[in-house]
């Protein structure tokens, strides 16, 4: 494997001077509900309250700005699912560069418009990362575009450290950083920033589990390809490392855990409902971690919330999704007499027990029901698991044998 040029604590201090009045001093934000679960301190690094929604024009525009005069006036081209697209739009933009963007074609609404907003010109081509990114590198050889990588660059590396060194300035005393990761750009440049300042500080890259590359990659010495990812948070869906993240991570990370779909819909969840911030799957995956082994880090604990560009469409079935990985929703299909007052009596029985009945539907025709049977789904809210528990066991108290869910 050829060594690539590794970025150090220095790289990421020039990087800083370039972005000063360029890029939001994110606030860290006390976490009281995560500090109850795990008996330390825990922060929130709000990365999702960043221009452009994320941490990426930090990287975007450092790269674009150390391009020369004839480099920009060629315009720059990237692939990206959302987030390094609006970087890339926004930071082009200021340096007055034209910029032409590749996402794929099921990119969420949302980041598309701003994508343009920003004044980027925007081609949907194919279903994933992977394929924009080789219309993108195309695009670039026929046109003399200059390819921004989002992660496969010294200096978006450097610009994506610039979040470790805020940390380290708002949080003294931090014993363990976690940070959302995908190809790697951003816990690379985390890691640069920390081990160079504060060594002892512990620095943990966070994956969905259904889209994790590092694991794997480290096991064989490597960068290694996913075949298949699923996971809901598409800005990390990223199916591999580059040689220049993986030897960063590999040398400054201490550690690689990954994160279920049903812990980033919690942390969603509790982000959005607790902490009172809106974050994307992807943004979530460190406040997953945190959730999933609350006993696992020294403190104080800094989580970096890496971007907020969700589709409201999306946040609605992510948040469905949370409440029922949290026991606090309930879907039942059950069969009763078809006779009066069956569904007064089943919808009092919910009520005594404090199950919020949200949703109800009564049918009479169905394959499987026999004579005299009537069907009814009900789409409750719960209190949690115990909660739960408790409404099913008093319905089949009651009669209700038939009870699925």
């Amino acid at each position: 494997m050829v060594a690539t040029a590794r970025v150090d604590v220095e790289a990421v201090r020039r990087a800083r001077s370039l972005l000063e009045g360029i890029v939001r001093y994110t606030p860290l934000e006390h976490c009281r509900v995560l500090a109850e679960r795990t008996g330390s301190p825990v922060f929130l690094k709000c990365e999702n309250l960043q221009r452009t929604g994320s941490f990426k024009i930090r990287g975007a525009y450092v790269r674009i700005s150390r391009l020369s005069d004839a480099e920009r006036a060629r315009g720059v081209v990237a692939a990206s699912a959302g987030n390094h697209a609006q970087g890339v739009a926004l930071a082009a933009g200021m340096l007055g560069a034209r910029s032409t963007v590749f996402m794929p074609t099921r990119a969420p609404l949302p980041k598309i418009a701003a994508t343009t907003s920003y004044g980027a010109e925007v081609h949907l081509i194919g279903d994933s990362i992977a394929d924009t990114l080789i219309a993108a590198v195309e695009y670039a050889a026929q046109t003399g575009a200059v390819f921004i990588h989002p992660f496969d660059h010294p200096d978006i590396i450097a610009g994506q450290g610039t979040v470790g060194l805020e940390i380290l300035e708002q949080c003294p005393e931090v014993r363990t950083v976690l940070v959302c990761t995908g190809g790697g750009g951003l816990v690379s440049g985390v890691a640069a920033a920390i081990r160079g300042s504060r060594p002892a500080v512990h620095v943990v890259a966070v994956q969905a589990e259904g889209a994790a590359s590092f694991p794997p990659s480290l096991e064989a010495g490597e960068p290694v390809v996913l075949d298949v990812m699923a996971t809901m948070a598409d800005g990390i869906a990223v199916p591999s490392p580059t040689f220049a993240t993986f030897e960063h991570v590999r040398d400054l990370v201490d550690e690689v855990i990954t994160v279920s779909e049903e812990a980033l819909s919690r942390a969603l969840l509790l982000c959005l409902e607790r902490a009172k911030l809106v974050v994307e799957p992807a943004g979530a995956a460190a406040v997953a971690a945190v959730m999933e082994h609350p006993g696992r880090f020294d403190g104080p604990i800094v989580a970096v919330l890496s971007g907020g560009n969700i589709d409201p469409l999306l946040l609605h079935r992510v948040m469905q999704h949370g409440m029922i990985a949290g026991g606090r929703y309930l879907s039942l299909r059950l069969r009763v007499p078809d006779r009066p007052g069956s569904l007064a009596a089943l919808l009092t029985l919910l009520a005594d027990l404090g199950a919020n009945v949200l949703d109800v539907e009564h049918s009479r025709t169905g394959a499987t029901l026999h004579f005299g049977e009537v069907e009814i789904r009900l789409s409750l809210e719960t209190r949690g698991d115990e909660h739960r528990e408790l409404v099913l066991a008093e319905l089949r108290a009651a009669g209700y044998l038939s009870v699925s869910h």
